[in-house]
């Protein structure tokens, strides 16, 4: 599964943002699992943006970075002790856009099961792993339709139970990233752009940030 995914994302030609807005990456970390695995974390509570929400490990462009790709690895280090040595690094996805107007680039890698991760207390509060398979089965509870500058974009969102407290929602810019591994990486056949079947739940228009 996991050198069929190499294979597909190494013949992918992301899609980049040319605007000049201030830049992010994420990792999206597939722990090489006999049943392979998402690494997720959820931010801390007291966080005074997106707390609460489940994100993969990530975070702005520093100066210091030297790609973004460095700030994928330095922000999975500083979040969940993730050394980068252990990355394995499949491919890059393209550029997402949040609503507060900043370039996030994912990279998607492979690490090793059981690695002693720690959660940085001061940004998260928990780190977790979903099976792929739940994706790959498309067990998404409901769509979000977020109409955006007068297109509509179809966003999954996936509940899986929580070993203590609530379960967990994935949903919003972690989501769409999802969609595009599953489209390019797996063959599925989902977009953002393209209406699913199921629920659907429709949410405030919203404008595009600009530069």
């Amino acid at each position: 599964m996991l050198e069929k995914l190499r294979e597909k994302l190494q013949g992918l030609h992301p899609r980049r943002i040319h605007l000049r807005l201030p830049e992010a990456a994420v990792l999206i970390p597939i722990v090489n699992r006999p049943e392979p695995t998402l690494l997720f974390t959820r931010r801390a509570n007291h966080l005074s943006t997106h707390g609460g929400q489940v994100a993969f490990p990530g975070g702005k462009r520093e100066p210091q970075d030297a790609d973004l790709l460095d700030t994928a690895l330095r922000e999975s280090c500083e979040e969940i002790a993730l050394p980068r040595e252990r990355v394995e690094i499949l491919g890059q996805l393209s550029d997402v856009l949040s609503l507060y107007g900043i370039k996030v680039t994912p990279f998607v890698g492979v690490i090793p099961p059981d690695l002693p991760l720690v959660a940085d207390s001061n940004e998260l509060d928990v780190i977790f792993e979903v099976p792929l398979r739940h994706f790959l089965d498309d067990c998404r509870t409901h769509t979000d339709v977020i109409p955006v500058d007068g297109r509509d974009i179809y966003v999954p969102s996936y509940r899986v139970a929580a070993h203590q407290g609530d379960d967990h929602v994935i949903w919003g810019l972690s989501a769409m990233m999802l969609v595009e591994l599953l489209a390019e990486g797996f063959d599925l056949p989902m977009g953002l752009f393209n209406k699913p079947e199921g629920k659907l739940k429709h949410l405030p228009p919203r404008r595009a940030p600009r530069p």
